[in-house]
C-alpha cells in the first residue's frame, strides 16, 4: 500500500512508538505489517482486510494532519466504525476538539467516541439523562468529569454520587467493618474517578467538608437536591421504586445523570431492574433525554467490546 505522506513525523505518529499502533493493528486483523518509507507491506491479508485497512489508515493520516496523536485507543474505535460503516464520522472527534474537564495535574479529558460528545451535549442541554450500556464506555468516568467541571467553575456547589449497595455474586454482610467500610468497596470507582480528576488530596479535602458526597442510594431518601450534580451510577441494580425516589429528589438548579448496564443486573430477580422501565417511560419529557452506548462505544481493551458481544450474542 503507496501512503500519500510528505511527512516524516506523520508516519512515526502513524506507527507509534516502538510501532505500537501497526502492532494493533496487527493484532485486530491477525496480520504483517511492516512500514517501509511511504508504503505499508501487507502480509497474511484478504481483499476485505486490505480494503478495510486502506481506509483506517487514510483516516488516520487525515487526523494526524489535524494534529491528532495517534494512540492503539483510536485504531480499536476507528475500526469498529469502519466495520459498521461509520468511519466518516471519525474525524469529528478531531474537529472543534473541547475539553470535558483537566484534570488535577493539568491534562485534559476529551471525549473518545461520537457517542460521548454526543453525551457532553445532552448534559448541558438536559436537567436528566439516563445514560444505557455496556461496560467501558465511559458513563460514569465522563459524567464525573463534567461535574467536576461545573464545581471548578462555580455552576453548582455539590456533586452527589450515589450506587444501590446490591452485591456481584456475593454477600455485603459478611464484609468486615462499620456500613460505611461496607459500602465504600462498592463505590471505590468513585473515588477511583474522582482522584483522577481532582488528585487525592483535593477529593479527600472536598469530601470532608460535604462539598463532594458518595453515599449508597438509600441514603438519598427524604432529602432535596439542590444546586447539585448528583449522579446515580449501576442504576441497573436499583428497583422502579428506588428510581422514582431518586429522580424526585431533584432541586433546582441541579442536574442528574443515571448510568448502567441493564445486561449486568445483580438482583436476585432481574426483573426487579427498573432502570430500562424508568428510561423508557421517562424518555420523552422535555428536560428528560436517554441515550444508549453500544460496544462499539468501548474505550477499554479492544477484547473487551468482543466479549460483551458474545455474551449478548449467547443471551439472544
Amino acid at each position: 500500500m503507496k501512503l500519500s505522506v510528505n511527512n516524516v513525523l506523520t508516519l512515526k505518529n502513524l506507527a507509534g512508538p516502538n510501532n505500537i499502533n501497526l502492532k494493533t493493528l496487527e493484532g485486530l486483523y491477525s496480520i504483517e505489517l511492516n512500514l517501509v518509507g511511504d508504503e505499508l507491506f501487507i502480509k497474511n491479508a484478504d481483499d476485505t482486510v486490505i480494503y478495510n485497512l486502506n481506509i483506517i489508515i487514510n483516516k488516520l493520516i487525515e487526523v494526524i494532519e489535524l494534529g491528532a496523536k495517534i494512540t492503539p485507543r483510536d485504531i480499536v474505535y476507528l475500526n469498529n466504525l469502519v466495520i459498521n460503516h461509520e468511519d466518516d464520522k471519525f474525524i469529528k472527534l478531531y474537529q472543534n476538539k473541547k475539553a470535558v474537564c483537566y484534570t488535577y495535574n493539568n491534562k485534559p479529558i476529551y471525549p473518545k467516541t461520537i457517542k460521548q460528545i454526543e453525551y457532553i451535549k445532552l448534559l448541558d442541554k438536559l436537567n436528566i439523562l439516563f445514560s444505557l450500556g455496556a461496560a467501558g464506555t465511559g458513563k460514569t468516568y465522563l459524567a464525573i468529569a463534567y461535574a467536576v467541571n461545573l464545581l471548578k467553575n462555580n455552576q453548582i456547589g455539590k456533586i452527589i454520587l450515589t450506587r444501590p449497595a446490591v452485591e456481584a455474586g456475593e454477600n455485603l454482610g459478611f464484609l468486615p467493618g462499620d456500613l460505611k467500610e461496607k459500602v465504600d468497596p462498592y463505590l471505590r470507582p468513585l473515588y477511583d474517578a474522582l482522584y483522577d480528576t481532582l488528585g487525592l488530596e483535593q477529593t479527600e479535602d472536598l469530601i470532608s467538608k460535604n462539598i463532594i458526597e458518595i453515599a449508597p442510594l438509600a441514603y438519598m431518601r427524604g432529602r432535596t437536591l439542590e444546586h447539585a450534580f448528583i449522579i446515580l451510577d449501576e442504576a441497573q441494580n436499583a428497583t422502579c421504586e428506588q428510581i422514582k425516589m431518586f429522580l424526585t429528589r431533584l432541586g433546582f438548579n441541579s442536574k442528574m445523570v443515571i448510568t448502567g448496564d441493564p445486561s449486568q443486573v445483580d438482583l436476585k430477580d432481574a426483573r426487579l431492574s427498573g432502570l430500562k422501565f424508568s428510561a423508557d417511560l421517562l424518555k420523552d419529557i422535555e428536560g428528560i433525554g436517554c441515550l444508549n452506548f453500544t460496544s462499539i462505544d468501548v474505550v477499554r481493551h479492544p477484547l473487551v467490546g468482543k466479549i460483551i458481544d458474545a455474551f449478548a450474542k449467547a443471551k439472544k
